[in-house]
């Protein structure tokens, strides 16, 4: 009986968290939906239609990152879940969790789906960086990276990644059952690894669903952008995406919900957008693709969970 209580609270948790945060955060969703009423509809069609298929990228990714064949419908659902719990814990958080769960409720032990995970995170972060690498490459004056971030925050940041940095290597060498744990987990990853990358099919999945995984993401912005007409490029506007959500990967707000917002105004200002077009594209975009799923999100996080899907 507890067990079923402790289930039906899990259920109702991702309601009352998207209660929360839409409340924080009113004032941003009242100005977000005004911006969508001058927009261009057509081209919002098309960021939505972006947006879900970003879920679609998402599940051939996590396929690929394990030999096993998962339920294809469960996973989708799941990628769609996991977005949401996304946006209501700390950036990654939220869909870790979702991932971790499923894949061990598929039959997969700890150890490999949390490799698997691991796979999936590298690989995505790989892709992104790739595209952001191409486009800065084929557009180097498009934009100002710098502008990205407050002035003189380059050289502390510089300080507290080399010390996270230290402080770890020190802690492993120190402790030896973490180092042990560690390594045993390494071991298992790169076996998943060298298993995924034997199987083709899996491969293509991995690598493909991680490249177009974030390339969706910025269709999404282009579109809104030109449906708000911003006069920026679309491939600039890509690379203003792409540069403000590296840009804030390291910052732990739940689902990047404010520091997101900040960095795509100031990359799109830097790329040649005015500021209060570049606000409301980037207040639209939210609102299609936080926003909006958000609630049906939480609707199906909430049902994997009470039907052991998760």
């Amino acid at each position: 009986m507890r067990h079923v209580r402790v289930r039906q609270i899990l259920c109702l948790l991702p309601l009352l968290l998207v209660t929360v945060v839409a409340v924080q955060h009113r004032s941003v969703l009242v100005e977000g939906f005004g911006q969508l009423r001058a927009a261009e509809w057509p081209w919002l069609v098309a960021a939505a239609g972006a947006t879900c298929l970003t879920w679609v990228a998402a599940a051939f990714t996590r396929q690929g990152a394990v030999v096993e064949r998962l339920p294809a419908r469960r996973l989708l659902a799941t990628q769609f879940a996991a977005g949401a719990a996304n946006h209501l814990l700390p950036t990654g958080l939220g869909a870790g969790a979702v991932n971790l769960r499923f894949l061990t409720v598929c039959g997969l032990p700890l150890a490999r789906s949390s490799a698997a995970l691991a796979l999936y995170l590298l690989a995505e972060s790989i892709a992104r960086l790739t595209l952001l690498t191409g486009l800065l490459i084929a557009f180097p004056d498009a934009l100002r990276i710098g502008t990205l971030l407050p002035a003189g925050a380059l050289g502390p940041l510089l300080v507290i990644i080399g010390a996270v940095l230290g402080a770890a290597v020190l802690v492993l060498v120190l402790v030896r059952r973490l180092r042990t744990a560690i390594l045993s987990f390494l071991r298992t990853a790169f076996s998943e690894a060298r298993s995924v990358h034997t199987r083709p099919a899996r491969a293509l999945a991995l690598w493909g669903g991680s490249l177009a995984f974030p390339a969706l993401q910025a269709a999404g912005l282009v579109a809104v952008g030109q449906a708000l007409n911003l006069p920026v490029p679309p491939a600039q506007m890509a690379l203003a995406y792409l540069a403000a959500t590296v840009a804030v990967a390291l910052v732990p707000t739940p689902g990047g919900i404010g520091s997101v917002e900040a960095a795509l105004i100031v990359a799109l200002v830097a790329a040649g957008g005015p500021v209060a077009v570049a606000t409301a594209v980037v207040l639209a975009y939210r609102i299609i693709t936080v926003w909006i799923p958000i609630i049906p999100g939480a609707l199906t996080l909430g049902a994997l969970v009470r039907l052991r899907v998760i």
